[in-house]
């Protein structure tokens, strides 16, 4: 068992570090508001630190999933960052959805500085993560994702190293992609299906067993139809997503016109209110 410390206990943080304690890790917590780590301790046992650098001295590994690359530069280096606190020889996951350049940038400096970084995304939402059932998409190098990737099993489904520094925040990129274009493909289907008078129950879980079908498709139609959108991934974490991918696209020179008009849609789901609903709530625009 390893000794490690979590970075961030939001919606996805807080139920992985859990998965990690119930392994048998020892765990040691980091939250920027201290009463949620202090809450996540007399649940789970373990330890909370009052910094990052606090929380990553003598582990082995630290785990960080925060909100941005602001974030995350926060609390690897910023002037209470873990990166100060950190061992030589130990690794650093970030599982924060950012840009491939801070994670090309924190990998560089962490092999200056002695220790490993991994970049390392996760896709599944909430459920995934209180279910222990994420993707993980990583990015690094081969002798340092084989250290961590059987502790990462804690709460993944699949883990696979993808590539060098980045790679796994790329493919992040490109999950984020496909889901947007097929969560506007769907909203289409069920606005027009209804318009039309059909039978969704029927019309869906019928093309759910063919070609059409999605997870999308099978786990969010009903609430789509009904107008219920507080089921996973909110609008606002979407955008920012979506900007990650449209900025990488300006760089590369990819053409991704469809993902364009979805993150444009999304700001309209924005402007109704829509902030925290979930990325289903793309059907709502076009019922308002």
């Amino acid at each position: 068992m390893a000794k490690v410390a979590f970075l961030g206990l939001g919606v996805m943080g807080y139920p992985m570090a859990r998965h990690l304690a119930g392994k048998g890790h020892e765990v040691t917590v980091y939250n920027r508001t201290q009463s949620k780590a202090e809450r996540w301790v007399s649940e789970h046992g373990g330890a909370f630190a009052k910094t990052p650098r606090a929380a990553a001295e003598g582990q082995e590994i630290v785990f960080a999933c925060v909100g941005n690359d602001d974030d995350l530069r926060e609390v690897t280096i910023g002037a209470e960052g873990a990166f100060k606190g950190m061992a030589k020889g130990a690794v650093f996951v970030d599982h924060t959805t950012a840009s491939a350049e801070v994670a090309r940038e924190l990998s560089a400096l962490s092999w200056e500085k002695g220790f490993g970084f991994v970049d390392a995304p996760v896709s599944g939402g909430q459920a995934g993560a209180e279910n222990g059932a994420l993707t993980v998409m990583c990015g690094g190098d081969e002798a340092t994702f084989e250290r961590v990737e059987p502790v990462i099993q804690a709460y993944a489904k699949m883990c696979r190293l993808i590539g060098p520094a980045g790679s796994g925040q790329l493919t992040k990129m490109v999950n984020q992609i496909c889901i947007a274009g097929v969560v506007q493909g769907l909203a289409e289907a069920v606005h027009f299906g209804k318009r039309a008078g059909l039978d969704m129950e029927a019309v869906l879980d019928t093309i759910s067993k063919g070609a059409a079908g999605s997870w999308q498709m099978e786990n969010r139609w009903k609430t789509m139809a009904k107008g219920e959108f507080d089921f996973g991934f909110a609008v606002d974490w979407m955008r920012k997503d979506l900007n990650i991918v449209l900025d990488e696209a300006r760089k590369n020179g990819a053409t991704l016109a469809l993902t364009a008009l979805v993150d444009q849609y999304y700001a309209d789901v924005q402007k109704m209110g829509g902030k925290r609903w979930d990325t289903s709530s793309l059907v709502a625009r076009l019922e308002k």
